[in-house]
């Protein structure tokens, strides 16, 4: 097994800690990014503002603990995001969007707290149409039995099936322990990593770091152990269809895709978000 402790990074004045892409591991299944947005509390007049912005060869999923998100993309997509819901946008050749606190919280003041991860997309998706869906708590499905509730938000696992398109085979269930109860990882996906938001936990008899990713073996079967309350999250599914590049908001299997998007994004060629002037305009390459 092998543990990755997230690197702290700001995006847009919202703290993160991203253990995914890192050195010692670039992707597990399609995930090749994961952001936990950290317990933040947003101030009255002040809130998460990540203005227009592009993506290729990617699928952004996001899933909220606490707060809500307003999405907007260049498909037309305006969609408030809440707890327990999933935002899943692919996003094919190109699209762009934008994700900031919904003006009633903005003027009140807000917290939020919750995940964001990239899928990249296989192959023969990647140079495809852009979609958006939405997705309501009560559609996730659950397993809630033995102080234990499982909740599959997206792809399969754990005798579950989330309605999230997902484009390849993939694992992403939220955990929830109580204190004492155990729980078997069956080795149904090649590839998958733990990462643990809160609590004490035991796998295979040793502690796991809280907010630290660990990536479990191939075809291991680990045993968690609550020794408290435990979050955590499980993500997965089969490998890449070969390796993947991955420049600001592009992936892509081809170098050319990326080049080819830069460009596009610093010309002004690109779909634009309805009612959106702000964007983020393309960084400077590292010296």
């Amino acid at each position: 097994m092998l543990t990755i402790i997230p690197r702290a990074e700001d995006v847009e004045g919202q703290p993160i800690l991203r253990p995914l892409p890192a050195a010692q591991c670039r992707s597990v299944g399609p995930f090749v990014f994961f952001d936990h947005m950290l317990e933040t509390t947003y101030a009255p007049g002040t809130g998460m503002d990540i203005r227009q912005h592009p993506h290729i060869g990617l699928s952004t999923l996001t899933y909220l603990f606490e707060g809500e998100i307003r999405h907007k993309d260049s498909l037309g997509s305006d969609q408030h995001v809440r707890p327990g819901e999933v935002s899943w946008m692919t996003a094919g050749r190109a699209i762009a969007h934008i994700e900031r606190t919904p003006e009633a919280l903005y003027a009140i003041g807000s917290r939020l707290h919750g995940l964001q991860v990239w899928l990249a997309s296989p192959t023969s998706h990647e140079q495809g149409e852009g979609h958006y869906s939405h997705h309501p708590a009560d559609t996730l499905p659950v397993s809630d039995g033995m102080g234990i509730r499982i909740r599959l938000i997206a792809g399969e696992g754990f005798c579950l099936k989330s309605p999230v398109p997902v484009l390849s085979p993939t694992i992403y269930a939220e955990l929830n322990l109580q204190t004492a109860t155990t729980l078997c990882v069956p080795a149904e996906h090649e590839q998958r990593a733990l990462y643990v938001i809160e609590g004490d936990l035991l796998l295979d008899g040793e502690p796991v770091q809280a907010r630290s990713l660990v990536v479990l073996d191939a075809g291991s079967e680990p045993t968690l152990c609550a020794e408290s309350e435990c979050h955590a999250v499980l993500i997965g599914g089969a490998p890449l269809d070969g390796p993947r590049r991955m420049n600001w908001n592009f992936v892509a299997s081809d170098p050319a895709l990326i080049e080819q998007a830069r460009a596009k994004w610093a010309a002004g060629d690109w779909p634009t978000v309805p009612g959106e002037v702000e964007r983020i305009e393309l960084p400077r390459p590292r010296k």
